[in-house]
């Protein structure tokens, strides 16, 4: 099963969001322009629940998650939701501010759910299945063709 970020879980950005609002900020965003799928908890565990019935074995579903949110609008909605205000250029007299702290390594802009593979619809509108491509003949799933590379040998 492949689908983004859920909303409220422990990986997700919004309990850290709200530690830092209750804290008096600052909110730490890792680049103003990164954008994430998101769902909520319970939607996710409908869809996942719903994808085993559809499942013959071996499969691989991913959701569709629809539109990315830019995270740091996010941010942004939270403190607004919170009864606080941006501290920013506009308002530097502002409740919390957003900084920006900086890709970490490896980390990208923008998020994708399926790379290098092609999908087919499933009976449900919100679950795809991924179609696996065949491994050339002699070659393991990894790609590898068994053979030795060892020296001298």
């Amino acid at each position: 099963m492949r689908f983004g970020n859920v909303l409220g879980s422990s990986g997700s950005v919004v309990p850290l969001f709200r530690k830092q609002i209750a804290a008096g900020g600052p909110i730490m965003l890792t680049h103003p322009e990164i954008i994430r799928y998101v769902m909520t908890i319970p939607e996710t565990a409908q869809l996942v629940l719903q994808a085993a019935t559809l499942a013959a074995g071996g499969d691989v579903f991913f959701l569709d998650m629809r539109e990315p949110v830019r995270i740091k609008a996010l941010a942004e909605q939270m403190v607004r939701l919170s009864g606080l205000s941006l501290r920013d250029a506009a308002n530097p007299g502002g409740d919390i501010e957003i900084v920006n702290a900086g890709l970490r390594p490896g980390e990208k802009l923008y998020e994708e759910l399926l790379i290098d593979t092609e999908s087919e619809a499933t009976a449900h509108p919100l679950i795809n299945r991924a179609q696996k491509r065949a491994v050339p003949a002699g070659r393991g799933a990894s790609g590898c063709d068994g053979s030795s590379h060892r020296r001298g040998g």
